[in-house]
């Protein structure tokens, strides 16, 4: 039942091809029901969570992303017959993060289900020996980039006009400052090019996603780059929880801390997260931040990719390749186009009914694939290879380069935003 090798596409065309579906999809009436996980106690869990109206709203969402995840991996020319069971086990495994995450005492802590998601597969990749065939069939780059397109549909342009002119100007510095520390920093702990330039991009833009921009960009190594993500989301955890806190100390305004959380906090699930805990306003600046940087997503990969074509590759026998607009073409980022092309369509050309009738089942849609991809995450890290004697050096350089990165962001939070 394996798909057919003879064909296949390259996973950020086929991600366009997807989360664009998907949003054509809702724009033309097929709505995805979305499931509640909200419960306070185990009544509740019963009657509601497990209600049959709820586990059928859960059927047909599973049925949707089944099907997009059985096209991804057919256009891609991987083998179906593995995702046939890897799948359906990391949506239950997500289920059960969404569970956790509904419980009334956890949501007072404003902890999100990818949160738990990651941690259920951490848990089981540190525990139990997962054979590699299973590895093989996870997909993760595929499930944040569908995400990523998605959350496009929620970036109005106009907003960001309005309310982020000073949230640019702050991601624009931060990220030229940061990206440059810290690829300085890499250079003088001797980490090759490849690992320094995603390293740099994460720690400075948007994390994982700019990670994947940049891996896309230079064609990276899958395996560098799945270490990164996993430094950026296992270190995102406690400044998603600690900075908060920090800030309530030192008396910052709910703008400036938004602000604060929104330039250094590496996810966007955990900026929601982190910035929910301070208040509204600090929800509002924090997620207008985390946008400016994605919006400068595009414009730094293709900035990478000239960059990298101009400099040799980490093997020293391969050419360098001078860059054509065609070689800057193939290395730029593509689902970056899903994600703009999304944001101007509901920006611009999608009416405010339609709006209003797709967005929530969108953005549920958006967070479950960022569930999924964290689950996904979570089964693909062991912590023995992030402290293995070989990647202490990246592993040092992201904890200088992120602590660079919130002293400096809370400085310009503070001449911008006070």
């Amino acid at each position: 039942m394996s798909s057919s090798k003879s064909f296949s596409l390259a996973e950020d065309w086929v991600v366009v091809i997807l989360g664009l579906g998907i949003v054509f999809l809702a724009i033309f009436g097929v709505i995805v029901p979305q499931p509640s996980f909200s419960w306070s106690n185990f009544s509740e869990l019963a009657n509601q969570v497990f209600s049959i109206h709820n586990l059928q709203a859960i059927a047909t969402q599973f049925g949707l992303v089944f099907i997009v995840a059985i096209i991804g991996a057919s256009l891609l020319g991987k083998s179906v017959k593995s995702l046939l069971i890897v799948f359906p086990s990391v949506y239950v495994l997500t289920m059960l993060a969404l569970i956790f995450a509904g419980n009334s005492l956890v949501k007072d802590y404003n902890l999100e289900a990818v949160i738990f998601s990651l941690a259920i597969g951490l848990v089981i990749s540190n525990f139990f020996n997962l054979p590699d065939w299973f590895k093989s069939a996870l997909s993760t780059e595929l499930y944040v980039k569908i995400g990523l397109i998605l959350l496009g549909t929620t970036v109005i342009f106009g907003d960001i006009l309005k309310a982020g002119s000073l949230g640019l100007i702050q991601a624009l510095v931060v990220v030229i400052s940061v990206w440059y520390f810290a690829f300085w920093v890499c250079k003088k702990l001797k980490i090759d090019k490849e690992m320094a330039l995603m390293l740099s991009s994460a720690v400075s833009i948007c994390g994982v996603s700019a990670a994947i921009a940049t891996s896309g960009a230079i064609k990276g190594d899958s395996k560098k780059l799945s270490y990164i993500i996993s430094l950026v989301l296992i270190t995102a955890i406690p400044m998603m929880i600690f900075m908060p806190y920090l800030a309530d100390k030192m008396g910052l305004s709910q703008e400036v801390t938004g602000a604060w959380l929104g330039g250094s906090i590496d996810t966007s699930g955990a900026v929601a997260a982190s910035g929910s805990l301070v208040g509204e306003e600090a929800l509002k600046i924090s997620t207008i931040v985390k946008f400016s940087q994605n919006v400068l997503l595009g414009i730094a990969a293709f900035a990478i990719s000239i960059y990298w074509s101009y400099s040799k590759s980490v093997d020293d026998e391969t050419k360098k390749e001078k860059p054509t607009l065609k070689i800057i073409w193939e290395r730029f980022p593509k689902f970056v186009l899903g994600f703009i092309f999304a944001s101007l369509l509901f920006s611009f050309f999608i009416s405010p009914e339609t709006n209003v009738a797709v967005k929530g089942s969108l953005k549920f849609i958006q967070g479950l694939w960022f569930t999924l991809a964290f689950t996904s995450i979570g089964l693909e890290t062991n912590f023995k290879d992030l402290f293995q004697q070989d990647n202490k050096k990246p592993l040092y350089a992201f904890l200088i380069a992120q602590t660079f990165n919130i002293i400096v962001t809370l400085i310009i939070a503070l001449l911008l935003f006070q």
